[in-house]
């Protein structure tokens, strides 16, 4: 049986991720995997996993994935169980940036071969994957359109994965200043 989809968006600080883990918390069916994509690449970004592991109940499995979402997903949705996924924004710039690619500053953005295989391997797994799974993604298009190729194939890749993932879930949320308001579902 596919899983029950719930997407939640928001831009920085707007509450996505505090309400993603009040969702996963409230599944009582069964055990919750918490699925990170985050690489502490500096001592700010460490402190942030930080911020997110000392939160979390100490019951819920932890997978540390940054690139092979989709083989995560299939390896650890249940039927019983939830997946929560922190957070689709970094995963791809993970995908973008993960073997030091270089992008010129104008001019067409090439992405390596991983990005579209890995993307697609994600929408895959989430239309076979059972259980309830809960993505965290950033809505990071609402603002003025940015300066340089790479920021700006960056931005419209993230709107257009947003997008497919919107269509496929059950349920979008979208976190504004702490609240979730009902896009879908």
């Amino acid at each position: 049986m596919p899983s029950q989809l719930t997407l939640v968006l928001g831009g920085a600080r707007s509450g996505k991720s505090h309400y993603a883990e009040q969702l996963a918390a409230e599944h009582a069916d069964g055990p919750v995997t918490y699925i990170a994509t985050a690489q502490a690449g500096d001592e700010e970004m460490a402190l942030r996993i930080a911020l997110h592991r000392a939160r979390r109940p100490e019951s819920w499995k932890l997978v540390e994935e940054p690139v092979m979402l989709g083989d995560a997903l299939y390896g650890h949705a249940t039927q019983q169980g939830c997946v929560l996924v922190d957070c689709v924004t970094l995963w791809l710039n993970n995908l973008l940036f993960g073997e030091h690619h270089t992008y010129p500053e104008t001019g067409l953005i090439t992405p390596p071969a991983i990005f579209s295989e890995q993307i697609e391997a994600l929408m895959s797994a989430l239309q076979t994957a059972p259980g309830k799974i809960i993505l965290v993604s950033n809505e990071i298009g609402l603002g003025i359109v940015p300066m340089g190729a790479m920021t700006r194939f960056y931005v419209d890749e993230l709107g257009r994965l947003n997008q497919r993932l919107a269509a496929q879930a059950d349920t979008v949320r979208l976190m504004a200043a702490g609240i979730p308001v009902p896009v879908k579902g």
